[in-house]
């Protein structure tokens, strides 16, 4: 009997490469051998050195290809409202929206953000059944101790705030987002409204995909809570993803940083990441937080702006792709 084949989607420039490499093989590390895997990272610009160490570390019932997207993405250009964390602007944030209709192979599949450790089986994740939902994710906890960030979701993005979902982790309907033109609705609302945005890509999919969403269980979206306060630590972690500025190769005490660095060890990017942290200046900490506090403080700014998502959907305008 034929095995199962199930596709996996990654995005990455450069930068990530050693992340990536980390996610990868933890994830093969304790994946059922009952299944085939298929990794697919989509890049920009990943130099064919990193591609070729990221590969070495990939074994039956694995395989891996790089696929280049940036320049089937030229129409999204750095605007302030398509800027992540209100700091930087990278087209791979982007890639996720384009899987369906690029990947028309494929009718379900996983996308998996690069800051990730997988200490449980990814296979679980994609057995979760979709029926007519469009994605499967977690909710973003680790927002919820900041009032200005709760004030924008409800406000600005027009979703509860215990149903507005974290996009790093997303087990996708890919045969009916085609069905529904999912692609095409996310580029009409962006060249329409260009929506000012703390999260782009995750904050275009819940307005789109409010009342299409299949909720897993938080295990498969681990984060350590911003500021390190909120949410108690999980026991048996499915996935550890750390989000925004909680992360190991960064700073020390970040909450489940001990399953990154037992798989980092094992990378061959480890002596990379080790100079990364010993290198990572009291400048670039202090960055950081002033990029918090500004993300913070632009939530409920937003909120008063005569476009945003929940303004739009009340006028009768079409958000929610159905």
């Amino acid at each position: 009997m034929e095995q199962t084949v199930i596709p996996i989607f990654f995005t990455t420039d450069e930068s990530y490469a050693p992340w990536l490499d980390c996610a990868i093989r933890s994830m093969e590390e304790h994946a059922s051998k009952a299944y085939r895997y298929q990794i697919i990272v989509l890049h920009q610009d990943l130099m064919k050195e990193s591609q070729d160490r990221i590969a070495s570390g990939v074994h039956a019932p694995f395989d891996i290809c790089f696929v280049p997207m940036e320049k089937e993405l030229a129409g999204i250009t750095d605007r302030t409202e398509n800027r992540l964390r209100c700091d930087y602007f990278t087209l791979t944030i982007y890639f996720r929206l384009f899987i369906a209709d690029r990947f028309s192979a494929y009718d379900k599949g996983i996308y998996l953000d690069s800051d990730i450790v997988v200490p449980g089986d990814i296979s679980e994740l994609y057995r979760v059944e979709l029926g007519d939902n469009m994605i499967g994710a977690c909710a973003d906890r680790s927002i919820t101790p900041v009032p200005e960030l709760v004030e924008y979701v409800e406000n600005a993005v027009g979703v509860p705030i215990d149903r507005y979902i974290n996009s790093g982790i997303l087990l996708m309907n890919l045969k009916k987002m085609r069905e529904v033109g999912f692609c095409d609705h996310f580029l009409q609302l962006l060249h329409t409204f260009h929506f000012d945005c703390l999260a782009p890509d995750q904050d275009y999919i819940n307005a789109m995909c409010s009342g299409k969403i299949v909720y897993l269980d938080e295990t498969w979206d681990t984060m350590p809570p911003m500021g390190g306060k909120g949410s108690e630590m999980i026991r048996e972690p499915k996935l550890i993803h750390y989000n925004l500025f909680q992360k190991p190769w960064c700073y020390d005490n970040i909450p489940y940083e001990e399953y990154f660095w037992d798989c980092a060890i094992k990378s061959p990017f480890y002596p990379d990441i080790l100079h990364f942290k010993e290198n990572y200046s009291e400048e670039q900490k202090k960055s950081d937080q002033t990029c918090l506090g500004n993300m913070v403080a632009k939530g409920p700014k937003v909120c008063t702006q005569e476009i945003t998502f929940r303004k739009m959907f009340e006028k009768g305008e079409k958000i929610r792709i159905c």
